[in-house]
């Protein structure tokens, strides 16, 4: 099986690297000199300038800027292959919904926090109700600057949160308020609000010295935390303890492969014929339309 891989940047690298681990032949398309030199380097099978250069392939993944994927996709999409495009789909609503209606079955957006093994845990405790009702989820997602300049980092982080929503609720919940930081003009950070009972609370930031990414699922009966990433387990908080005493603290252990990996073997068995990835392109719109709305309660621009 041979797929397309149209950007070889940082992320595509990595990208690269897990197609040739799940066995697949990666064609690589990508206008950059160096990039094409790193493709090469990395294992792809083949390597080009431009995604109309590519050969025939069994499926295509799209990792170029976000400000490009509504051409890049759009062209691809005439191929008639799947399409596995990175988050977001696009950073502009009305192109989303030209995308999404064109890919319907086809068309699919790697938002890799719904294969995170935390993740799919969480959303396991909140839809079985071990934990009593919930009540709140609130993410946290923080760092220091950003290697991405093509667009700022509400487009770049948010979709993230609002994906964890998805996977935790079954659906991403209504905007309900938003403020953003701004530093000359151009958001840095933003805080938001989604949904009421239960709601969900986000706070992203590129003025953090330290990353940060801890998920956490308030509910009746205590607190559920992936405290990172690379958590090898969940923290369970239950409210037992007298006051002033800390909580004991249990663990809910997390087995399964990285969340990338996880993801391309999931487009990958659907190009061998499997189930489609969960998340498609109808979900990429309903995060593009919520963070649309989210900029336009904070004063930004759509």
């Amino acid at each position: 099986m041979t797929v397309g891989l149209v950007g070889c940047g940082r992320w595509g690298r990595v990208i690269l690297r897990d197609l040739s681990a799940l066995g697949c032949a990666v064609v690589v398309a990508d206008p950059d000199p160096a990039s094409r030199s790193a493709a090469a380097r990395g294992g792809a099978t083949a390597v080009v300038a431009e995604p109309g250069e590519l050969p025939a392939v069994d499926g295509i993944i799209v990792a170029t800027p976000a400000t490009t994927h509504a051409a890049v996709v759009g062209a691809l999409l005439d191929r008639g292959v799947p399409v596995f495009c990175e988050k977001p789909l696009t950073t502009d609503v009305e192109a989303a919904r030209r995308l999404a209606a064109r890919g319907a079955g086809r068309l699919f957006v790697m938002h890799v926090w719904r294969y995170h093994r935390g993740v799919r845990r969480l959303a396991e405790l909140a839809q079985s109700g071990d934990l009593g009702r919930v009540l709140s989820l609130r993410t946290e997602r923080k760092n220091w600057t950003s290697p991405r300049t093509d667009t700022d980092p509400v487009w770049t982080l948010v979709p993230h949160d609002l994906t964890i929503a998805k996977a935790v609720f079954g659906t991403i919940p209504t905007p309900m308020a938003a403020r953003a930081e701004l530093v000359a003009r151009r958001p840095v950070a933003m805080t938001g609000i989604l949904g009421d009972a239960p709601f969900a609370a986000f706070d992203c930031s590129t003025r953090f010295r330290e990353k940060r990414r801890e998920i956490r699922l308030h509910c009746e009966g205590g607190v559920a935390v992936l405290p990172d990433p690379d958590s090898p387990a969940i923290e369970i908080l239950r409210p037992d303890a007298p006051p002033d005493v800390a909580p004991v603290v249990q663990q809910l252990d997390l087995a399964g492969e990285p969340a990338l990996l996880a993801e391309l073997r999931a487009f990958a068995g659907f190009l061998r014929g499997g189930p489609p990835p969960p998340t498609d392109a109808a979900e990429g719109l309903a995060v593009v339309e919520a963070v649309a709305a989210l900029r336009r309660l904070a004063g930004l621009r759509a």
